[in-house]
């Protein structure tokens, strides 16, 4: 066990010499633990160089592993901590619009029976919140973490889909591969005043497509809005669609190019997660889990 906390932490500080430092131990405490774990697993986890460290692929699978049983085990002490007693008190969470409106706060009735005793203070944006300087306990982030040092646990998996209704594609045909979108009308998605690409993968790369249109917005009930009426193709995430999927009010296009899913994770404010912050995030990974296109994979 404390070989991966040695590797967390020299992959999340960005040096073997600052790990020492945050660990309290020396350097080359560090770095014979590095070796033998590379060793034991027989695969090499960093590439060094004279100016920084790069996770090799076997070392960022590994490193995820790593970072869901640490937080696991950290979970695990909590609760036989804190079995008989009731949680109570203020949780700061924050939370990107697309799960929190449509996903979360429809089963918070649910969560507030159990735990009568909690009060949940969402802050709900798009950009990713510095826990620390905003004084918050948790934050659920779409996509890939930077190296910020602070406890993350992987809750989930977004799986992303390109969808259009029937009554746009009666009108402007079908495209059968990413190429053909440049004589559609596209929903782009805006992140941070800026218009995210759309990403499609085949068997030989990945596509990149520039997703610019007469229709943007940052909000996802928009979208999800604008979709219904006809107004263009989205890719966006598959669960916003779910239940247009299951009635026939949208179709997926392009499934044959649809990209990896995106990872989702629960960010601690603090390492030691306290019981009535363990509670809110693992009631959001069960609301998670009730999609299957967000159940970590």
């Amino acid at each position: 066990m404390a070989a991966l906390q040695f590797f967390v932490r020299v992959v999340e500080s960005g040096s073997f010499s600052q790990a020492a430092r945050e660990l309290g131990v020396g350097q080359p405490a560090v770095s014979k633990q590095i070796a033998a774990l590379e060793q034991r697993l027989k695969a090499q986890l960093l590439n060094r160089t004279s100016r920084r460290l790069r996770l090799t692929p076997a070392g960022v699978d590994f490193y995820e592993a790593a970072i869901r049983i640490l937080g696991e085990l950290d979970d695990a002490e909590s609760r036989a901590a804190n079995a008989h007693e009731q949680p109570n008190g203020t949780v700061r969470v924050a939370t990107p619009p697309l799960l929190t409106g449509m996903m979360i706060v429809p089963t918070l009735p649910e969560f507030f029976l159990r735990f009568p005793s909690v009060t949940v203070e969402f802050v709900v944006s798009e950009r990713y919140a510095d826990l620390v300087q905003e004084g918050l306990d948790l934050a659920i982030r779409i996509g890939k973490l930077d190296s910020s040092g602070l406890l993350a646990r992987r809750v989930g998996s977004m799986q992303v889909a390109t969808i259009a209704s029937p009554k746009y594609l009666a009108r402007h045909g079908v495209p059968l591969k990413p190429s053909d979108l440049d004589a559609h009308h596209l929903l782009a998605n805006r992140y941070l005043g800026a218009i995210s690409n759309w990403h499609f993968k085949n068997s030989e790369r990945e596509i990149v497509t520039p997703a610019s249109g007469r229709f943007s917005c940052n909000n996802p009930a928009d979208t999800h809005a604008a979709v219904l009426a006809g107004l263009g193709i989205v890719q966006s995430a598959r669960a916003l669609f779910e239940a247009e999927l299951r009635s026939g009010d949208v179709v997926e296009l392009l499934g044959d190019f649809t990209p990896e899913p995106i990872p989702i994770h629960a960010i601690y404010g603090s390492a030691r997660v306290p019981q009535r912050v363990r509670v809110v995030s693992d009631f959001i990974t069960q609301c998670l889990d009730r999609h299957a296109s967000l159940r970590l994979q």
